[in-house]
């Protein structure tokens, strides 16, 4: 090992780290920490000496070869990559690094972080949202024709978004003529979720769909006016009952 890399402080700060560190230079790694060891699963012994760009993927390395000899002049911004660990697994991680001078060794640090959990988290975070999504989209159907969208919660620009993709198609699917959009469970809207919504009448228009709006409050329809949106021109009704009535639905 090089004798500059045995500097006591230097060890120390490494080993005070809580990731995986690697030093390399040229290409070749000279030095790791003992949280490195045990994350690549290998000795110290068998990682110095082999290159950094060993544990990326070959679609990777030419892209982490120009990023390490940029990081000699500047820090490299904070990546995410797929890498190997010395037992052939893969493991999704954080990368960092920056330049160090040890001694007359001009080298590069790189911080390896695990995002394994993280990843697996903000995955299931997305199919719960998605399941959610697909369900802030379910029609409920009333009679041959007629169906109810209940619209229920927050609405953010991505689930407003979804109802302009996803409704379109239900609406076909389903044989519906009339569609009766339900605001009454929505207490806040900014603009830009607004015009998605109000959207959805144009595109139902278009597909010889009548749109009734119901439960739109205050705010809600200042929000349309804002938008250049002619309240007078959309089909409204105070309730659910109420659109149902004037499609001749009596109930009791």
């Amino acid at each position: 090992m090089n004798e500059d890399i045995t500097n006591i402080d230097y060890r120390q700060i490494m080993e005070f780290s809580l990731d995986p560190l690697i030093i390399h230079t040229n290409l070749q790694i000279i030095d790791v920490n003992h949280v490195a060891e045990r994350f690549f699963r290998a000795t110290k012994e068998n990682i110095i000496g082999a290159s950094p760009l060993d544990i990326f993927q070959e679609t990777s390395k030419v892209a982490i070869e120009k990023r390490i000899q940029s990081a000699y002049q500047q820090p490299a911004k904070v990546i995410e990559e797929t890498i190997f660990r010395m037992d052939g697994t893969l493991v999704e991680v954080e990368l960092y690094c920056h330049p160090v001078q040890i001694g007359n060794t001009k080298a590069i640090q790189t911080y390896v972080k695990d995002i394994t959990e993280r990843k697996e988290s903000e995955k299931k975070q997305k199919e719960i949202l998605k399941e959610i999504n697909d369900l802030s989209a379910t029609l409920v159907p009333i009679l041959k024709g007629i169906a109810v969208l209940p619209l229920i919660g927050s609405i953010d620009e991505d689930r407003a978004r979804q109802l302009l993709e996803n409704v379109p198609e239900k609406v076909k699917n389903q044989d519906v003529e009339y569609l009766i959009i339900d605001f009454s469970g929505i207490y806040t809207l900014d603009s830009i979720v607004a015009e998605y919504l109000f959207k959805i009448t144009n595109v139902l228009s278009l597909l010889g769909v009548r749109s009734i709006i119901t439960g739109l409050r205050p705010q809600l329809a200042l929000a349309a006016l804002q938008l250049d949106y002619k309240i007078e021109s959309l089909s409204t009704m105070s309730t659910v009952k109420d659109a149902l009535y004037s499609l001749g639905i009596n109930q009791k």
